[in-house]
């Protein structure tokens, strides 16, 4: 190897270095987690029990800041604007990574380039609801009475997990039922229950109990196995909807530029967490499917499958660039 090449590849061992010891060493201050919607809901309670943990394995305090509105856009974007050194993160959604490059005209961020995937963290099956006065006791049912008479559902929002979860429904059952939006999930569940709807797709978290007073029917759950939170509650897959296989997802994201040595930390740390038989529980109880599971690879290859099927289920509903 000549005098010149050797000096070419003194930058690269450098970098290899430096990236190995800012692993080693990180984190060496504070670390901000934003979590893109107001406190007290599922996502921040979800950042505060993982940064809580992350601080007492690490040693610094990893800060919750909320910066809600845009779809996630607004958090996303200034995550993935930050400097790339694993002291900025993000409590991400499947909407931030996976719906919102179809849903929106334009971002100003990309999913997998400049906004990449740390860990996963759990998923988040959805029930499909009725108001109890609607004579439908069953997905059979539902779906003969949208043939018969007009219908309406609701979702915390246009293009959000609750919208999508019923388009993809009524195009895989034949139906044709109204939108109307609000916003988030306790509002709309507010709606079901005083009948200004019909159907809805909600989280267990803000559903299971006031199903559990009847005040609220549900017909299934989304995932295709139950929920460990409400066994009760059949999947939609053996209820009528073969196929039917939906859950949001929670994960910790960062700017795409951060080194791999301090993502894979991150990965190792955040897994072993939420595999914890403390997390484990408190998921479960919120509703959760906990998860802590996947490389980095795994991730990318995850969020680019769940990129392509919901952009098709977006599109046929007519919200791509919607927003």
């Amino acid at each position: 190897m000549s005098w010149l090449q050797r000096c070419a590849l003194i930058p690269l061992c450098l970098m290899a270095v430096l990236c190995g010891a800012s692993a080693q060493d990180y984190p060496t201050r504070n670390v901000t987690i934003l979590v893109p919607f107001a406190p007290g809901g599922g996502t921040d309670l979800i950042a505060r029990m993982i940064g809580q943990k992350l601080g007492e394995r690490f040693g610094k305090s990893f800060i919750i800041e909320n910066r809600p509105g845009a779809g996630t856009s607004i958090a996303a974007g200034e995550t993935a604007h930050a400097t790339p050194d694993g002291h900025t993160l993000m409590q991400a959604t499947s909407g931030t990574m996976a719906m919102n490059p179809t849903i929106y005209k334009k971002l100003s961020y990309t999913p997998g380039q400049d906004l990449v995937p740390v860990a996963l963290v759990a998923g988040v099956p959805f029930v499909l609801v009725v108001n109890p006065n609607l004579p439908v006791h069953s997905v059979a049912d539902l779906v003969k009475l949208a043939k018969e008479k007009p219908l309406t559902y609701g979702s915390g929002g246009v293009g959000a997990f609750h919208h999508l979860n019923a388009e993809l429904f009524s195009s895989m059952t034949g139906i044709k039922m109204t939108h109307v939006p609000n916003k988030g999930s306790v509002p709309a569940m507010t709606d079901l229950i005083s009948g200004n709807i019909d159907v809805l797709f909600v989280d267990i978290g803000p559903s299971i109990q006031l199903i559990r007073a009847g005040k609220a029917r549900a017909l299934g759950i989304t995932s295709a196995e139950p929920a460990a939170a409400a066994p009760e509650i059949p999947p939609l897959a053996k209820a009528g909807v073969p196929g039917f296989d939906t859950t949001a997802w929670q994960m910790l994201a960062a700017p795409g530029k951060t080194p791999r040595p301090i993502l894979e930390k991150l990965n190792a740390e955040i897994n072993a967490i939420v595999q914890t038989d403390e997390i484990t529980k408190k998921f479960v109880g919120m509703g959760l499917v906990p998860i802590g599971k996947g490389s980095l690879k795994d991730l990318d290859a995850y969020v680019k499958s769940e990129t392509a099927r919901w952009s098709d289920v977006i599109r046929k509903a007519g919200l791509a660039g919607s927003q």
